[in-house]
């Protein structure tokens, strides 16, 4: 068992509470842009990069016989829009972290492990959100922290060439820390792609809360090393899996 040196966060739904708001922007988006769907299907594409979800429904919309460059631009369209609510959302609301998200930080801290986030979001986004919460503090212009920082890096799904669930964030957070092993490191989500994202990179465990976007009916027929109830419960999960010793 090889201890582990990274747990990789997801944001929205997992250390970010969400309670279908972003689901809620991309269905005031699709309606302005024309895009038949439904709440079910945008919850199935939750954690994917935001671009991407809108060059899917549009294939989905368009048909097979639609060319790439219609559906990359009619992507880009409405992803243009949905960045203008969803931004819009982010700039006024109040956003607080998910139960135990702090704590475990915090826990995780102590004993010299690094925390990542990661996200679908685009990095406008994932600035807001960061600042908000006051988890930018300290933070350097690479988004790489240190002591005294809540989090010690930050990477969305612009900052790569393709987001999840290909492994190239995780890749990336690996290399900002000098990690080659995967097996250092734990990735926790709320989504499949998320859980999908972990398989890909070859992460020692990949894990899933079951308050957020998805539910454990939801997550559990897919591959998964663990889903837990909240976050609170994951220093408990690392250690009698070995993953920590304390």
């Amino acid at each position: 068992m090889h201890p582990i040196k990274i747990v990789v966060f997801d944001m929205a739904g997992t250390t970010v509470r969400d309670t279908n708001e972003v689901l809620n922007c991309f269905a005031e988006a699709c309606a302005s842009e024309g895009i038949a769907t439904s709440p079910p299907r945008l919850n199935a594409l939750m954690g994917v990069s935001k671009l991407e979800v809108f060059k899917i429904l549009w294939k989905e919309q368009l048909g097979a016989t639609a060319s790439e460059s219609l559906i990359q631009a009619k992507a880009d369209q409405s992803y243009q829009v949905f960045k203008e609510i969803l931004e819009n959302y982010y700039l006024q609301a109040t956003l607080e972290p998910t139960l135990g998200a702090l704590e475990v930080f915090n826990w995780l801290k102590t004993r010299d492990i690094k925390i990542a986030l990661n996200t679908g979001f685009y990095r406008a986004v994932t600035d807001i959100i960061l600042n908000k919460l006051g988890w930018m503090a300290g933070l350097d212009k690479q988004y790489v922290g240190g002591t005294g920082t809540i989090i010690d890096y930050s990477i969305s799904s612009e900052d790569v060439p393709l987001g999840r669930p290909e492994p190239f964030m995780i890749q990336k957070i690996m290399s900002v820390f000098g990690i080659t092993d995967p097996k250092q490191v734990i990735k926790i989500g709320d989504t499949p792609v998320d859980l999908a994202e972990g398989r890909n990179a070859g992460c020692a465990a990949s894990l899933a809360v079951v308050n957020g976007t998805h539910s454990r009916i939801e997550l559990e027929v897919l591959e998964n090393d663990g889903l837990l109830p909240t976050l609170r419960e994951l220093p408990e999960w690392l250690l009698s899996n070995g993953f920590v010793k304390d």
